[in-house]
């Protein structure tokens, strides 16, 4: 039987708040995991917290209905700000494109970044609740 992990969308409002209850439970509080999604990708792979290289585990997300509100476009907004605070000026225009998108509700979230980025590993099942 594989790993379970149970995030709780009501312990959370925000991406911050995503990123410390990710940490506290599927990295079993031995990382601290800050947001980058590169990053992100690779702790799925496996190698840290209690999950071993390329081990197959679930993520159930719990009020994952409220998580796809609170990590909707306000909170995407929020976060294409901060990349184009920080982004190379050959990536200029893109972000402030996609914020343009974010604007009038168009594009991809925060939510929809995590979830694909959770489906495209393999070793990982993702149960929304």
């Amino acid at each position: 039987m594989n790993k379970v992990f149970i995030i709780d969308g009501d312990k959370f409002s925000n991406f911050k708040g995503f990123c410390k209850e990710f940490s506290d439970i599927v990295l079993s509080g031995k990382y601290d995991w800050h947001g980058s999604l590169d990053a992100f990708n690779d702790i799925l792979f496996g190698s840290f917290g209690d999950i071993e290289d390329e081990e197959q585990y679930t993520i159930i997300w719990r009020n994952s209905a409220k998580s796809k509100i609170d990590l909707g476009y306000s909170e995407t907004i929020a976060k294409l700000n901060e990349k184009l605070n920080n982004c190379h000026q050959s990536n200029v225009e893109e972000v402030i494109q996609e914020i343009k998108d974010a604007k009038m509700n168009k594009g991809p979230t925060i939510f929809d970044w995590i979830e694909e980025t959770i489906l495209d590993n393999e070793n990982v099942t993702l149960i929304l609740e």
